[in-house]
């Protein structure tokens, strides 16, 4: 049986996985019969480089993905691809209304990924800017205390500094 599957590659904690085909016997980032794409849970969002027509072709052909990769394949639209592809050779569909279909799809998917962008961008900003608003508090804290320390230390060497000319005067 041939499987579309993951294979681990990257460092430790640092995970990074290929996209391939394999046979189901073969160990898991051993020997591949081709290779679809990879697959980098470490970005957010996640990203995805993935050949479609290949993968659709695979699906064709009789290969079954595992549970991960067949999330991975119908968030980037292979399963959907494969299944107008059947419609079409089944003559429920013409292939012009099923490119039409898949584009659609494809236009409504990055306006998601986009807005997701956008919001992950401005929670960043708003992260960052809170984060600054809590140092300069801080900072004004420290001044306003170093600034009181200075002022009250002062004071008794001004008296001081202001009784002595007066006891020079005197004598």
């Amino acid at each position: 049986m041939v499987r579309i599957r993951l294979a681990r590659r990257g460092r430790k904690k640092a995970a990074m996985y290929d996209i391939v085909v394999a046979d189901a016997r073969a160990p898991r980032d051993g020997r591949f019969i081709e290779k679809l794409g990879t697959y980098n849970p470490m970005t957010n969002p996640i990203k995805v480089v993935l050949n479609v027509d290949k993968a659709v072709k695979w699906l064709l052909n009789g290969a079954q993905p595992t549970d991960t990769t067949r999330s991975i394949l119908s968030h980037e639209g292979v399963m959907l691809r494969k299944h107008l592809q059947v419609g079409v050779n089944k003559g429920a569909i013409t292939q012009e209304v099923a490119d039409e279909r898949f584009e659609t799809w494809k236009q409504e998917k990055s306006g998601r990924v986009e807005t997701k962008k956008e919001g992950l961008n401005k929670k960043q900003a708003d992260a960052k800017q809170a984060q600054l608003d809590a140092e300069r508090k801080v900072s004004e804290t420290r001044a306003a205390a170093i600034a009181k320390k200075n002022a009250v230390g002062e004071a008794p060497v001004a008296e001081a500094a202001a009784e002595a000319p007066a006891e020079d005067a005197a004598e």
